[in-house]
């Protein structure tokens, strides 16, 4: 839960002072840092299957020949800033004096997994951010996208290996795993651009605890108001004929809820299936348009949909 926290303020604080560089069009879809264009493979009527760019012949951008140190550094000073700074507010919220031998504690049942959904959602976040950053000094953007990898798994192991040392807490393996899956996912988007098709997105509006006053922590831990979604690029993944007049602008996704949680382990599991809204068909332009819709990639957005478990209903807005 302390990463998921310590990860979110970390991109939200990077969002606000920095971009990437790019000399690719708004066109190119981006699932890190990295602008590939999919097409769909018009030879193959009805084919599910998009000609997608080929990683292993990824050409050297010659306008990228030289790191940037000035925005290195500066980047540098900003990520170590609020690496600092992370780390004094989980010190004194945590760790301060609650100080033990190093163990394991593992929390499967914690949120009805909720929690390791954050984990996951938030190394992704993370990397989208390590690795722009890195693209805006003038990496290589393959370069950027496996050191920002590395970094965001560093940062999170940083603050679970912490976390061992709590009285209340431990190093848990679960949140681990959740951690290197989710940054391992959003290297894959790179490496294997079809998994680009499938976003993980997060929304979230306050659950009736959290606007009653009755809820202690904040938004980070207010599982009952946050959503976790899985969202499908439709225009991609339909056959040529339905593709042609299924607008870019609409993905399809499922997501899940948890509600009634008891703090031991018990709960309500909701689905959901909406309409989401794919930002890489706004307009934007240049290297700062194209950060701002890739950003916004990583969140669903209020649309239509519809409850489908355990109990059925209609939103005319989801979020």
């Amino acid at each position: 839960m302390k990463i998921y926290k310590a990860g979110i303020t970390f991109f939200l604080v990077f969002c606000l002072t920095a971009h990437p560089q790019s000399k690719y069009d708004s066109t190119y879809s981006q699932a890190g840092k990295h602008y590939l264009k999919f097409e769909l493979n018009n030879e193959m009527s009805n084919s599910f299957q998009p000609k997608l760019f080929d990683p292993s012949k990824y050409e050297i951008d010659p306008l990228k020949s030289k790191v940037n140190y000035t925005i290195l550094a500066g980047l540098g000073a900003l990520y170590l800033g609020t690496g600092i700074g992370v780390h004094i507010y989980q010190r004194n919220a945590w760790w301060k004096d609650q100080r033990t031998s190093f163990h394991f504690q593992n929390d499967w049942a914690y949120a009805l997994w909720d929690d390791k959904l954050g984990h996951f959602f938030a190394a992704t976040l993370l990397v989208h951010a390590f690795s722009a950053g890195l693209e805006a000094a003038n990496f290589q953007t393959n370069d950027a996208m496996l050191y920002g990898t590395i970094t965001a798994l560093a940062f999170q192991y940083y603050v679970e290996i912490e976390d061992g040392f709590g009285a209340q807490w431990g190093f848990s393996p679960g949140d681990a795993m959740a951690n290197t899956l989710g940054a391992g996912y959003a290297f894959a988007q790179f490496q294997f651009p079809f998994l680009q098709n499938f976003q993980f997105k997060y929304s979230y509006y306050p659950s009736v605890k959290m606007r009653n006053g009755e809820h202690k922590g904040n938004i980070f831990d207010d599982y009952e108001g946050q959503k976790y979604w899985l969202s499908f690029r439709m225009k991609n993944l339909l056959p040529d004929k339905i593709s042609k007049v299924w607008p870019d602008y609409i993905n399809l996704a499922i997501g899940t809820r948890v509600d009634n949680l008891d703090g031991k382990g018990g709960g309500t599991r909701e689905v959901y299936i909406a309409l989401d809204f794919n930002p890489l068909a706004l307009p934007f332009h240049g290297k700062f348009g194209n950060f701002v819709k890739n950003t916004l990639n990583y969140f669903h957005f209020p649309m239509p949909g519809l409850r489908i478990s355990p109990t059925s209903a209609f939103f005319v807005f989801l979020f």
